[in-house]
């Protein structure tokens, strides 16, 4: 986050608020601890708060990112996640497996384009 405040990264982060509650987030980074260097930028860190889930958070977040990195010409996206079914209702798609740092089993890897 520092990095995105101090201009070093064009890739940053995005937050729903509650009034000045931070209720969902995702990042934006060049890789989120796997093998595949190549596959980059990544979405990361998605997350919302349990009692606001199922109210569409998430996949706003992940539109609102990938307009904004599109609108500066950053395409495709990538991200990581053991689920399946999510990521595929917001037009991201399975592209592979990938091992993750240190991780004793592949993830699977998602691009948006």
């Amino acid at each position: 986050m520092d990095a995105y405040l101090n201009k070093e990264t064009e890739y940053g982060w995005y937050l729903c608020l509650d009034g000045g509650k931070i209720v969902g987030g995702l990042g934006v980074i060049d890789n989120d601890f796997h093998d595949r260097k190549d596959l980059t930028p990544n979405i990361c860190a998605v997350y919302t708060e349990e009692e606001y889930r199922c109210k569409k958070i998430a996949g706003r977040l992940l539109n609102m990112a990938l307009d904004d990195l599109k609108s500066r010409g950053i395409s495709p996206v990538y991200l990581i996640t053991d689920h399946t079914g999510f990521y595929e209702r917001y037009g991201w798609e399975f592209l592979c497996m990938v091992w993750g740092d240190g991780e004793p089993q592949p993830s699977r890897m998602y691009i948006h384009r």
